[in-house]
């Protein structure tokens, strides 16, 4: 008898699914958290009632801000940009961040 034929479903939905998992595994790797830190801010956002992928978000963003190396304003201003910069560049055409109109006023302070 031969088996069902079964396809293993796909770890992800999407890609910037697993970019954000390969971004988080390679901060943790490079020290920046430790794993066991990591799973208890995930499992902190899953009581959020958020979906799994948007806690894992929201669980990487509030762990970086907490070390202070990513703050919400400075995150907040450079995803503003990347939608500017998105929204400047033809289709088809890679998005640039230096794509954004220079009369943007979402700038990112630097740190002082």
């Amino acid at each position: 008898m031969t088996p069902p034929d079964h396809t293993p479903e796909a770890p992800f939905d999407a890609p910037w699914q697993a970019q954000l998992f390969g971004l988080t595994v390679a901060l943790s790797d490079r020290g920046l958290f430790s794993w066991p830190d990591w799973t208890q801010a995930l499992g902190a956002a899953l009581h959020t009632g958020q979906d799994y992928w948007h806690a894992w978000a929201s669980a990487l963003e509030g762990l970086l801000a907490a070390r202070g190396i990513a703050l919400p304003d400075e995150v907040a201003a450079l995803a503003a940009r990347w939608q500017d910069a998105a929204h400047a560049t033809p289709h088809g055409t890679p998005i640039r961040l230096e794509n954004a109109p220079p009369s943007s006023c979402r700038q990112i302070r630097p740190r002082g």
